[in-house]
């Protein structure tokens, strides 16, 4: 197969019929999308993008929106400004890589869907992990302010898929980051809800060194959930009736005497205590 780079047109600040057109845009006129789901970047990743970039240029252009009143500190004349809908990773590399302009195809579009294309794009290419996809549902959410229930209709998903994606985001961020460390799945991260906070970094760390699946981490969180069992006690019973003692004690003085020992036993009777003196012959 051969392939046939592009070559984009040059944007000019005047030029406005450039809609659905691929064209060199410079990289400080384009803005971030404030809806960008991603936001775990590989370092190594992105700098061997970047060598690919430099040597064989971008493939696939960048997808971008026009946009007024969005200000660049580092360009202060801007002219005409983009928001990036897609081709994070490959903007930063491009960067990286030095380069002033990057191919884009601009697109007429609105706010609302260049957010929720962000985030399909990125869904959709298994570009995401699961810390990110349930970030990227909440910042959807929160941008466009709807429910779970009309984001779940937007991408398409159940809406119990959009809730349990969400519900991941309860982990603390150390969690969130050990739970992609050791390789958990989604599952297994969701499980990690069911523990307190003190008891879910043990677990990760149990999961992963032990090779668990998703059914043996349930297992193990069921075990870790059971209350520690206190070793126990046998209890001593105290008669407090002291006759009861003193009779018994008589008993085996006469049993001696009966079996041919002369012992001799004193008994000395205070308000504080009873004191006995007993003497048995060693011959």
């Amino acid at each position: 197969m051969i392939f046939q780079r592009l070559v984009p047109e040059r944007v000019e600040p005047e030029e406005k019929n450039i809609i659905n057109k691929v064209v060199e845009i410079e990289v400080t006129k384009i803005l971030p999308n404030p809806a960008q789901p991603r936001v775990i970047f590989n370092d190594y990743e992105l700098s061997q993008l970047a060598v690919s970039i430099q040597q064989n240029g971008i493939l696939q252009p960048l997808t971008v929106r026009a946009i007024a009143g969005r200000g660049d500190p580092d360009a202060p004349d801007m002219g005409q400004q983009y928001e990036l809908i897609a081709g994070e990773r490959r903007l930063r590399a491009a960067k990286l890589a030095g380069r002033e302009g990057v191919p884009c195809i601009v697109i007429e579009t609105t706010g609302e869907n260049s957010a929720l294309w962000a985030i399909m794009e990125n869904i959709q290419r298994s570009d995401l992990n699961y810390i990110e996809e349930a970030f990227a549902i909440s910042r959807l959410i929160e941008y466009l302010g709807i429910t779970q229930e009309e984001a779940a209709i937007k991408l398409g998903i159940a809406q119990s898929t959009v809730a349990n994606k969400l519900r991941l985001l309860r982990l603390s961020d150390e969690e969130k980051s050990a739970v992609l460390r050791y390789r958990l799945n989604e599952r297994q991260a969701r499980a990690l809800l069911r523990l307190p906070g003190g008891l879910r970094l043990q677990a990760i760390e149990r999961i992963s060194m032990q090779g668990l699946n998703s059914a043996a981490a349930d297992r193990l969180i069921e075990e870790m959930l059971k209350p520690q069992k206190k070793p126990l006690v046998k209890k001593t019973f105290i008669v407090k009736q002291t006759a009861l003692y003193i009779n018994t004690f008589n008993h085996a003085i006469e049993s001696m005497k009966k079996a041919g020992i002369p012992c001799e036993a004193k008994q000395k009777k205070t308000e504080d205590f009873i004191e006995y003196v007993v003497k048995i012959p060693l011959r």
